[in-house]
């Protein structure tokens, strides 16, 4: 009789695939909520930053909106004012604007 109430709690003891279902349908939901997003994001940035040319208007990452005047491989030289030319890290550029958006400041 001992024995026999002994094996039954050892068998519940033991983790089933039910008892981590919640932790599975947890990780499913973060997946699809948080991380599949910004991995999206990300490689809609490296696309946009991929694709930048000179004449571009663009808005970087502190607020600056200025005209790509030269375009490197790390750095942009980007002109804010009219002969005004400051140089912002690539990785900075959040925003492509459509041509003119500058004039209308």
């Amino acid at each position: 009789m001992i024995s026999l109430a002994h094996a039954q709690t050892a068998a519940a003891a033991t983790p089933g695939i039910t008892d981590f279902l919640p932790l599975i349908i947890i990780f499913i939901l973060f997946w699809f909520m948080l991380i599949r997003p910004q991995m999206k994001r990300a490689k809609e940035q490296r696309k946009m930053l991929g694709e930048l040319q000179k004449g571009d208007e663009v808005v970087t990452a502190s607020g600056q909106v200025g005209k790509i005047a030269k375009l490197g491989d790390q750095y942009v030289a980007l002109e804010i004012a009219d002969g005004v030319t400051t140089h912002v890290q690539k990785q900075s550029i959040q925003t492509l604007l459509p041509k003119g958006t500058i004039k209308g400041l």
